[in-house]
Parts: C-alpha cells; sequence; structure tokens
C-alpha cells in the first residue's frame, strides 16, 4: 500500500485507483460527543441505569461545546473581515505620499551611494546636498530638471573638494524652484505609494524603486 498525499491511503485494482479519505479524529466534536452520549444511553445497565445528575452534567457540557464551536467560527469570520478591510485600508493609500520616516543613506568607502529623490513639482532648477550628522553640506549635485517625479542620483562620496568621507551615515535634502519660480524644498525618503503588494501575509508598498513593508513607512498623508 502506497501513500500519495498527507491523510490518504492509496490501493490499485487491475488498471484503476482508489483513494480513500482519512477522517481527522483527533478531536471530538459536538455530534461526536452527542453520539457518545447516546450509546451510552442505549447500552447503560437496567439495573444500574446512569445517574440523571452524570446525565445532565454531559447534556450541560454537550451544550457548552456546540456554543464554543459557534464561538469559533464566528471569531474565525470576524478575523477574516477585518483581514479583508485592512487589505482594503492599504489599497486606499495608492496615489498618497509615504514618509519612510528617515533622509540617510549609507555610505561604503570604494562604492557609489545611489538613491532616489523624489520632486512633488516640476524642477526648474535646484540643489540636492549631502549633510552630515551636525548638517554640515558635504557636496551639491545639481537637481535634474524635468517634470515631477522619482529622479535617481548617484554620489561618488567625495567632498566639495574632493576628499572621500569616512564610511557612515549621511542625510540628502534638496532646495529646488519649480516651473512658476517658487522656492521649494523636498528631501529623500518621502514618496508617492505607486501600488500595493500581498505576499505571505504581509502587505508592501511600492515606492520610488523598490517595495517597503507597510508597518516600515511612518506616515501615509
Amino acid at each position: 500500500m502506497a501513500i500519495n498525499s498527507i491523510g490518504q491511503d492509496s490501493s490499485v485494482y487491475g488498471d484503476y485507483t482508489t483513494t480513500t479519505q482519512t477522517e481527522d479524529k483527533t478531536s471530538l466534536s459536538n455530534d461526536d460527543f452527542m453520539t457518545l452520549l447516546l450509546v451510552e444511553l442505549q447500552n447503560q445497565d437496567p439495573t444500574d441505569p446512569t445517574d440523571t445528575e452524570t446525565i445532565l452534567t454531559q447534556t450541560s457540557q454537550l451544550a457548552s461545546l456546540e456554543s464554543s464551536d459557534n464561538t469559533n467560527t464566528a471569531l474565525s469570520d470576524l478575523s477574516t473581515s477585518l483581514a479583508a478591510s485592512s487589505d482594503f485600508g492599504a489599497i486606499s493609500a495608492i496615489g498618497k505620499t509615504a514618509d519612510l520616516g528617515s533622509n540617510a543613506i549609507s555610505y561604503t568607502k570604494g562604492e557609489d551611494a545611489t538613491f532616489d529623490l523624489y520632486f512633488p513639482s516640476d524642477v526648474a532648477s535646484g540643489d540636492i546636498e549631502i549633510l552630515d550628522s551636525n548638517g554640515n553640506t558635504l557636496k551639491t549635485i545639481s537637481a535634474d530638471s524635468g517634470d515631477a517625479g522619482v529622479y535617481t542620483y548617484t554620489w561618488d562620496g567625495k567632498d566639495t573638494a574632493g576628499n572621500e568621507v569616512d564610511e557612515g551615515i549621511y542625510y540628502v535634502t534638496a532646495s529646488y524652484t519649480d516651473a512658476a519660480g517658487e522656492d521649494l524644498t523636498t528631501r529623500l525618503g518621502t514618496y508617492p505609494i505607486e501600488s500595493i503588494k500581498f505576499d505571505n501575509g504581509s502587505t508592501y508598498a511600492k515606492v520610488a524603486s523598490g517595495y517597503v513593508a507597510l508597518e516600515d513607512i511612518a506616515e501615509i498623508y
């Protein structure tokens, strides 16, 4: 006899294969409990019948078991409903702006640091500033002129004098002028949410050039 799947056993007769499903009896349902109670009553000793109090106790246990099953079913349905509501809530975030809570980038010696920067308005001209932890500007990069959107930039890890900075965490902000001549600012870490993805029970938002777990987003507005 060969096992062809979990919980099923298969026997071969001629050119046919029959499969029988094995019931899970590791726990008792309220129907099983009722069956046991009826069998007990049918097979009791007529000269020494089951005590009335015992029967009432068992009947009460049956009622409690059924009530518990109904409660578990209701809670399961509620959990499913709440999960669906949460998914729809996440979908409603598409088109809004996600703030990741930080404008930091990590620099490793000998490697360029690539980052995405979002400009909410059209860019006529502007500068991107690389700052140290004290807020000092180490390097200024010219911003690309063009339509509002996400742009990708690369920093070679050097300051304005051409010296390579130490490995560590640095910060990115930008000051720019839009097509109407208005002076605006932006920073790394704020991006429009383009789509929502559900994967293995987790929810991810598509921002810039990648996906971010919804719980890692500090604010949506």
